[in-house]
């Protein structure tokens, strides 16, 4: 499905696209992973929204280095 998204912060985008590149998957293989890992939550209707909430989650394996490949990109 071919979608246009319109308001996207600049400097997220140039940093997912550079992602994309450096792991060798498209802008859409990773938006697709992030609206399924979005939509996996459990929804929190009448809840008022919390830092101390928030879940760390790991990286990928193979992308420790990661912040650092972006960096050197952009």
């Amino acid at each position: 499905m071919d979608t246009t998204i319109r308001n996207l912060d600049e400097q997220a985008y140039r940093r997912l696209k550079a992602r994309a590149a450096l792991s060798g998957r498209t802008i859409g293989e990773l938006v697709n992973e992030a609206i399924r890992a979005y939509l996996a939550q459990p929804e929190r209707r009448g809840e008022q929204a919390s830092l101390a909430a928030l879940v760390p989650e790991s990286y990928p394996e193979g992308c420790e280095r990661l912040s650092e490949e972006i960096d050197a990109v952009v």
